[in-house]
């Protein structure tokens, strides 16, 4: 009996060679001889079942381990699974997808291992939906009703696809496999069978419902808890209420986008709601206290300090939007603006200018402003 070279060396790769270097050299003589190559040669049908036995045992991390260890002893302590006494079909099934791109035997290996008798479940499609919201809504929440169509699972057949007391079959035309594979020659390629449509199993007696599908598609109505403090372009994942999943496969989800429309008096910073409010120079000066009315209709107290400024922001603590998730919320802030009339009575003209004229025409009382010189009042 001829002794067994090493396994690297019949792959011609070093002890240290990645997998990927071990697989690409064996790619390489497989490619060089292979059976369509090398038609009727003995010779290069022993190579070829040479390199598989090496490839099978060192692309394995477990029987690389036991064969760096004890060499070709490792055999006799079981385990290995040498290829020694693999035929063709063999090689050919556990080792076609390293070279099947090249000779066809990696498509069909990859449809023998998918093979079944019947559909394979799938997971349905993920479904997406633009909701529109009001600002006063992101602020409180609402219930919102959705109304979309979806497929749903076959209630007739729950979702097998066949009539009662029936079953897919496998393709006998291609065993399950999907795609058929023709040699011609030097050459192998496959395509999809067409007795089965590249499914690989047949449906005799398809479901009156779904004709077949397991699945239809209905219209669907349900309401939604948006909750407070939701914020533009935010989505809502609302699990299961996509489409179902075909063959009894899971359901994918619903995603709403929620769009926050904007509001003509409030507008939100953050977890802030911002409003402006237009005070008389009397009440900026002086200071008042009066009531507001905030987005969600409540009434607030509020405190305007003695010469607050245009644009001073006056905060309200815990009156801005909720923060999801938590308890917290943001501020109400109240940005001061002054009302400037455009037209005086006489008598409020007069008390204007005498006003100006008690208190000077110069209004800086810093260095951060340029300087005016007053020359005199526009009649």
């Amino acid at each position: 009996m001829a002794t067994k070279r090493d396994y690297y060396e019949v792959l011609g790769v070093a002890k240290d060679a990645t997998t990927e270097q071990i697989k690409a050299a064996y790619r390489k003589l497989a490619l060089k001889y292979h059976p369509d190559r090398n038609p009727d040669n003995k010779e290069a049908e022993e190579k070829f079942k040479e390199a598989a036995e090496a490839y099978q045992t060192i692309s394995d991390t477990e029987k690389r381990k036991r064969y760096d260890q004890f060499g070709h002893n490792a055999e006799s302590m079981g385990g290995m699974g040498g290829a020694g006494n693999m035929d063709m079909n063999d090689i050919f099934e556990n080792f076609g997808d390293i070279f099947g791109d090249l000779f066809g035997g990696g498509n069909a290996r990859s449809s023998r291992r998918r093979a079944n008798a019947g559909p394979e479940p799938k997971r349905g499609h993920d479904l997406y939906k633009d909701v529109s919201i009001s600002l006063k809504d992101s602020y409180l929440g609402l219930k919102h009703e959705v109304n979309y169509y979806h497929y749903t699972s076959c209630a007739t057949c729950s979702g097998k696809g066949t009539k009662a007391g029936t079953s897919a079959h496998q393709c006998k035309s291609c065993n399950g496999a999907g795609q058929v594979t023709y040699r011609q020659g030097f050459f192998m390629y496959t395509q999809p069978c067409t007795a089965c449509n590249g499914q690989g199993y047949t449906i005799p007696s398809p479901c009156a419902s779904c004709k077949g599908h397991s699945r239809v598609q209905q219209y669907e109505t349900f309401s939604v808890t948006i909750p407070a403090g939701i914020y533009n372009d935010a989505e809502l994942r609302i699990a299961g209420k996509g489409d179902a999943g075909v063959y009894s496969g899971p359901a994918g989800d619903l995603f709403l986008r929620i769009h926050v429309m904007p509001d003509k008096k409030f507008k939100r910073e953050n977890d802030d709601l911002v409003c402006n409010l237009t005070l008389t120079y009397p009440q900026l000066v002086l200071g008042c206290q009066l009531e507001i009315e905030s987005i969600d209709g409540i009434k607030l107290a509020i405190k305007i300090p003695k010469g607050c400024q245009v644009d001073e922001k006056i905060v309200v603590a815990g009156k801005g939007f909720s923060k999801l998730r938590s308890t917290v919320h943001g501020n109400l802030v109240v940005i001061a603006q002054c009302h400037v009339p455009k037209k005086l009575s006489p008598e409020a003209k007069k008390a204007l200018s005498d006003y100006s004229a008690i208190i000077g025409t110069d209004p800086s009382d810093s260095d951060s402003s340029i300087v005016s010189f007053f020359k005199k009042f526009l009649g």
